[in-house]
Order: C-alpha cells, then structure tokens, then sequence
C-alpha cells in the first residue's frame, strides 16, 4: 500500500514538472526484491562510500654493488732478475769505443757494443729498450722481485757484451733477460724471436735458459704477440754467436720484441700502450720461472 501511494506521487509530479517544459529522466527500474531482502530494503540506505584510489608504493631496488678485485701477483722475494737494455742512447757519438774488441765466447771476440736499429720514422731501438726495460723492471719490483738493470740511462755509452753478462754472473739472477727489436728489411719479416745460447757451454745454459726461453715465448704468444716468420721456430732462436748469451752461467735469454722496419709492427713497438704490453708479457714469463 505504501509502495502504490508513493508511486503515484511521484507520477504527478513528473506530470507537473512536464508541464512547465522540464524533461525530467525515467527513474531507473527498481529490482525486485525477495521476501528474505523486503526488512533490509525497507531500511534507510546509506550513500555508498566514495571509491578509494589505492595508491602502490613502489620501491627501487637499490643498485647491486659492484666490487672489483684487482689480483695482486704473488710476490717471489728473494729473487734476482738481471733486465738488459739493449745498446744505449751515447753510442752513436762514440764509434771508437764501441767499436773495440772484446771477448764473446767460444774462442770469439765482437764489438763492444753497436747502435742498434730504429723504425723507418726514426724511433730508436735504444730508446725502445730503455723504456721497457722500466716497464719491466717495475712489474717484477711489484712481484717482490730485485731488479739490476745493465745500465743507469739512455744518455751513455756501452757498457760491452761481456762487461753486461759479468753484471748478471756477480748479480746471482736467477734469470738474466736482455731486451731488443730487431732491423730486418726482408719483406714480410715480423713477429718476435727469444734466443739463447746453444750448443750450451756450462749447465746455465742447458735446460734453464731453454726453459727460461719457452716461458717467455709462451707469455708473449699469450699477449697476442706473433712469432718471427723469418728467423728461429715457434718463435725460439738457438744462437752460438751472441757474446752475452755465451759469456752467461745464468739462465739468460735475449728477447727480438719485433720488427722494427715492418710498418705494422714498428707502430705497436713506437706506443706506451704497445710496450706496455710487451712490458706484461716478459715480466709475466720471468715471474713464473723465477717463481
């Protein structure tokens, strides 16, 4: 009965409010309800609740640590290398003294000393020496390993062969290593050559200098350095001709880094960045036979 009464107020006024020209909406239709819901319906309705905007926190993971671990080499205390640096920046103006004779093993007797090569832009072989020779001197130190460097600068002259291997012997090195490019102008002539002194003339220089030599081969292939194409074999060069090598009793070695006159090479040999490389290599092989 109220439902009816209600109903019908609300269609007269609707009527009324057409009449002044308002379209008023249809109400909208009223679900049915069921005799279980007819309490709960007759009840006042409360506005529903405005809708609420869940706002989701968003968290940044913070950026993983990155931690670098720099490998220290161990350390060879104790240890004595002898490093050579080939030729020297005075001999050129001292052509009488390094030109003297001097003795070089095996009934032989050699020059002094020699200027050395350079590349086609005028690097000097000297000057290419010296600086690695620092390079090298100061990984192996790193290593806890004493180095006795030949000579004291790039400015001198000499010293000789045999005055350079006398170094070594009264040093007690555990490994004498002299460092050198070499000159060719054969065409395709690169890569480099370690030598050693062969048919060996004390126990020195038998299997310790050979096996100086393969480990100082075998760093610098692992440094990306390729083997001569002109002289030795799989980058090694028996020598009975070379006075520091034959006046050597301790392992000693000589290392052609490369080809100076072959442009590709003479580029890597001129750069910091290559002599550092080469530096890595044969301080890498010596640590690991003096070690």
């Amino acid at each position: 009965m109220l439902r009816r009464v209600a109903l019908v107020c609300s269609l007269s006024a609707a009527a009324a409010l057409a009449a002044c020209g308002t379209e008023v909406a249809s109400p909208p239709p009223v679900a049915p309800t069921t005799a279980a819901s007819t309490t709960a319906s007759q009840a006042p309705v409360s506005p529903p609740p405005p809708p609420t905007t869940t706002t989701r926190a968003t968290t940044t993971a913070p950026a993983p640590t990155t931690t670098t671990t720099t490998t220290r080499p161990k350390p060879v205390p104790g240890k004595v290398v002898v490093l050579d640096p080939g030729h020297n920046g005075g001999n050129a103006a001292h052509p009488s003294e390094i030109n003297k004779k001097v003795p070089a093993g095996r009934g032989q007797t050699k020059a002094c000393n020699t200027t050395g090569t350079a590349t086609d832009a005028g690097y000097a072989e000297h000057a290419f020496t010296w600086d690695l020779a620092q390079r090298v001197s100061a990984l192996l130190t790193e290593r806890g390993i004493k180095v006795v460097l030949t000579r004291s600068s790039d400015t001198g002259v000499g010293p000789c062969v045999n005055t350079r291997a006398a170094i070594g012997n009264d040093s007690g090195a555990a490994a004498v290593v002299s460092l050198h490019a070499d000159g060719s102008t054969s065409a395709g002539a690169r890569g480099f050559h370690v030598a050693y002194s062969a048919p060996p003339l004390n126990a020195a220089q038998g299997e310790p200098s050979l096996t100086l030599a393969r480990g100082v081969r075998d760093a610098l292939v692992a440094g990306g350095f390729p083997v001569s194409t002109y002289i030795g074999a799989q980058g090694l060069s028996p020598r009975s001709d070379l006075g520091g090598l034959n006046l050597s009793t301790r392992p000693a070695v000589l290392v052609e880094c490369g080809n100076m006159r072959n442009a590709a090479e003479a580029s890597v040999l001129s750069s910091p960045a290559g002599r550092q490389r080469y530096a890595a290599a044969i301080a890498e092989g010596i640590a690991r036979f003096v070690g």
